[in-house]
């Protein structure tokens, strides 16, 4: 019986829906280069992706032997006024590290923490940084690991 495909779920905070398209974007233009499947999901902000990682890994919906055994996480967070900026980028980087710890799982954090929106579209923007690109990289060399592991340790 053939093995299906590698898969991941990628989630995007729609709070700054332009920015989160060009992140996708680059995303999923890598994972499709590297032969990796994908499913989408939408969340309003970054501190919901964390929780929607969650979700997805209590459904068995994503997990090392579930239909997604990665999860590629896409937003931005741009600095304002107030503290918000420092609890929102600081716990939805903390959340997703300790959920891949938790449970294994390969995670990409795509997740932009900008001063503004010109620095934002520098590191979004496929033809800048394109950081959903290397945010898709970084769960692809973490999946693929987890699969080295595996042979040899002989399962």
């Amino acid at each position: 019986m053939a093995k299906p495909p590698p898969s991941v779920l990628i989630i995007e905070a729609r709070y700054y829906e332009d920015i989160s398209n060009e992140l996708a974007r680059g995303a999923t233009e890598e994972l499709r280069l590297q032969g990796i499947g994908f499913e989408r999901a939408s969340v309003l902000g970054a501190l919901e992706i964390p929780v929607a990682v969650s979700a997805a890994v209590s459904a068995g919906l994503l997990g090392p032997r579930a239909r997604h055994q990665g999860c590629v996480a896409l937003g931005c967070v741009i600095r304002g006024e107030t503290s918000h900026y420092d609890i929102v980028a600081g716990d939805s980087a903390r959340a997703l590290l300790d959920l891949g710890v938790t449970h294994s799982l390969p995670v990409g954090n795509g997740i932009l923490t900008v001063d503004n929106r010109d620095q934002a579209w520098v590191r979004a923007s496929v033809d800048g940084k394109n950081k959903g690109r290397d945010a898709a990289r970084a769960c692809a060399g973490l999946m693929e690991l987890a699969r080295e592991f595996k042979r040899k340790a002989g399962r």
